[in-house]
């Protein structure tokens, strides 16, 4: 009979517990979201022996018991709440031995809980680049848990890793001996308190008193009590917290001096200090930072065109299959220019959306995604943030609402505030499909110098845009909310590593996967609704139409397939997304914008992307092809009623640059909300970023007009 249990991956910032949890699940792993929390929730499974499956759950990272920001307090709740549906049977602490003291501390901590504990020592090469040798057998015999060096890049020590959980389950080991005795410090009462709550340890005692008034699992009784016993024997937080810091530490330099030799006393400089000489350096760190961004989306339109073009091809010829092989009509019609119109518009665009991640996952493995931050730490600072306000700023490239999630490490209230209101101004994978169908549109796709493409180049820079843009508002904010508060960028940059490719390739499969299934289902309806309000329109209006050229093309046979053109262009400006499109078109038309655009800025405010699916439904229904061409295609040919192309330079720039600044995404809304507990500040970020979309779209439109 299969059993099963739940481990917990937790450690240090940067440890490897990423790369461990992917090389334990592979493909079978989700993300959710913590109850009651925003912060990511990332499981999946793993098979440990023949007849034992685990549940793993990668924990967010954190330094020690001692929570300093939303992430590292779910980690807090899930290790020391006894009802937590979360809590694992075991927890496998990894730990990075080119920094083993640090991460001692906190595999000390854990260890103190009781539950049964792994010991996965990863980074053993740097730090034998380093000069450092562990003697694992000494260590684990001193620390009292296996201890497990592991290589998760190369796939090395996960089996030993396994076998020792499935042995720890098997036996069922008594609990740990106390890494150091936490009542010396505290005081006898403190067993008061574990029997009160009936806890399995003297330290998960310790963290209930440091912390009974935030710990939403502990009853209102129990919080009276805790109180008077914390009242009666005089505690103070503050000194107790460093008294156990300073005896972890003393014991954990003992298991330093016996179970490690370093080869000399200033550690050597390894290739990573070499390396951050230059990319870091004031300047060509800079430039280098530049050229890396400019062959991210110099790539994006250089290894996505040839996909990109096969599924256009193969949709079109899909498309005028059906339309050969059933009898025209109102099923054909919703097949064709509805529902393939509709999934068209999802699948061109999942290869840059892949491609996009796959960069920005070999950044992240490859260590330099922290440099970034360090880099741009100076120009935050001007703009009223901290190089903490980046990661949430880059992360803004893939999706909004997880950066804004993030921005909750960030532990000064007016820099957190700030990021929020400004990372939407991040150009978003949403924005991608948006920015690649109109740039093809109206940028001619030709190359400056022999090695730059022009289409390429402007990508690049409407992503620069939005971040200046937001560098810009985070200044204005400064200036506007007062607060006397200061905050200090402290930041550990990880080794450089070589990017695990099979990382990168699970990555960019589960974000294509992400896109298709979430973002393909809202496409997918609004594309079906937009091609019923498109199909039909008032009873009276629609039959006039039909029985005006219905006598013309009688009257004119010579000419039936442009009067056929006619009529179905005529039909959708008199159906129902047609009246919609009219409505607002006085408000756009300054921008250049015609009735069907102003119905895809209606639609893609539930997302982004939903433009491009609306373009190809509009213009599937408006169209007598029967699908043969290519939305690129169906938009060039576009006229306004006096003949001019809808699309031209001016309209596609100011369509362009109104996407960069425009807040169009509910989600996003909603999320600021959530995190602000307030609709003043979405209300704000949706008024502000509105006019200076619409702003610079109307400036855009009449300098290239």
């Amino acid at each position: 009979m299969q059993r099963s249990l739940s481990i917990a991956l937790v450690g240090n910032p940067n440890s490897g517990k990423s790369s461990l949890f992917n090389v334990l699940t592979g493909l079978n792993q989700k993300v959710g979201n913590f109850p009651g929390v925003t912060v990511d929730k990332k499981t999946g499974i793993s098979k440990i022996d023949d007849d034992l499956s685990a549940s793993i759950i990668d924990l967010p990272g954190t330094y020690s018991l001692y929570p300093k920001s939303a992430d590292e307090q779910v980690t807090y709740e899930v290790l020391l709440n006894q009802e937590n549906k979360d809590r694992p049977d075991v927890i496998v602490i990894v730990a990075d031995a080119s920094n083993l003291k640090r991460n001692l501390l906190f595999c000390s901590q854990i260890m103190d809980l009781k539950t049964p504990v792994v010991i996965a020592l990863t980074m053993m090469d740097i730090a034998g680049k380093k000069g450092i040798t562990i003697d694992t057998a000494a260590m684990e015999r001193m620390m009292g848990v296996p201890v497990i060096p592991i290589n998760p890049r190369k796939n090395k020590g996960i089996a030993r890793l396994k076998k020792t959980i499935a042995d720890i389950i098997e036996h069922s080991p008594g609990p740990l001996p106390d890494f150091v005795d936490i009542t010396s410090i505290t005081g006898e009462w403190l067993g008061d308190i574990r029997e009160l709550c009936n806890l399995p340890s003297n330290y998960g005692a310790l963290h209930v008193a440091c912390n009974y008034t935030e710990l939403r699992h502990l009853a209102a009784a129990h919080r009276i009590q805790i109180a008077a016993i914390l009242g009666e024997n005089g505690f103070n937080k503050a000194r107790v917290q460093a008294n156990e810091i300073m005896l972890r530490y003393k014991k954990i330099d003992s298991i330093m001096q016996q179970c490690t030799v370093t080869d000399s006393p200033m550690k050597r400089m390894v290739m990573s200090d070499r390396i951050d000489k230059i990319l870091l350096h004031p300047l060509w760190g800079n430039v280098i930072l530049l050229a890396v961004l400019f062959l991210l989306f110099q790539g994006i339109f250089w290894l996505a065109r040839y996909p990109m073009d096969w599924i256009q091809q193969a949709f079109a010829l899909f498309g005028d299959g059906i339309s050969k092989s059933m009898p025209a009509g109102l099923v054909q019609d919703l097949i064709v220019n509805g529902l393939l119109a509709g999934i068209s518009g999802i699948m061109v665009f999942v290869p840059q959306i892949m491609i996009l991640f796959g960069f920005i996952t070999i950044l992240e493995d490859s260590g330099y995604m922290a440099r970034i931050s360090f880099l741009t730490d100076r120009i935050m600072r001007t703009a009223g943030l901290n190089g903490r306000s980046v990661m949430p700023l880059i992360s803004g490239m893939a999706c909004a609402v997880p950066a804004i999630m993030a921005a909750r490490t960030i532990q000064n209230v007016k820099e957190r505030l700030i990021t929020i209101m400004v990372t939407p101004l991040m150009s978003c994978s949403a924005r991608l499909p948006v920015y690649t169908m109109l740039i093809a549109l109206v940028i001619p796709n030709k190359s400056i110098g022999g090695f730059m493409n022009l289409q390429g180049l402007v990508l690049m820079g409407l992503y620069l845009l939005g971040f200046f843009m937001a560098l810009v508002v985070s200044k204005v904010m400064d200036l506007v909310i007062k607060t006397k508060s200061r905050s200090f960028f402290l930041m550990e940059l990880p080794v450089y590593r070589a990017p695990r490719w099979k990382n990168v390739g699970i990555t960019m499969v589960e974000k294509g996967k992400i896109f298709i299934r979430d973002v393909g289902k809202v496409i997918i309806v609004l594309s079906l609704i937009l091609w019923m309000l498109a199909a039909f329109g008032p009873p009276k209006q629609m039959h006039a139409v039909e029985e005006k050229y219905a006598t013309l093309i009688k009257a004119d046979t010579a000419h039936t397939d442009s009067l056929q053109h006619e009529q179905a262009t005529e039909k959708l400006e008199h159906s129902f997304a047609g009246h919609m499109g009219k409505a607002i078109e006085p408000a756009i038309r300054p921008l250049g914008y015609d009735w069907k655009i102003g119905i895809a800025l209606i639609t893609s405010f539930a997302a982004r992307e939903v433009f491009v699916g609306t373009m190809a439904t509009l213009y599937s229904v408006g169209d007598v092809s029967n699908g043969t061409r290519t939305l690129e295609e169906k938009m060039r040919a576009a006229k306004r009623p006096d003949g001019t192309p809808v699309y031209t330079l001016a309209t596609g720039l100011s369509l362009l640059i109104f996407y960069v600044f425009a807040m169009q995404c509910m989600s996003t809304l909603a999320i600021v909300k959530r995190e602000t507990r307030s609709w003043k500040y979405p209300l704000i970020q949706f008024l502000y970023m509105a006019a200076i979309a619409y702003g610079s779209a109307w400036i855009v439109y009449q300098l290239f007009s």
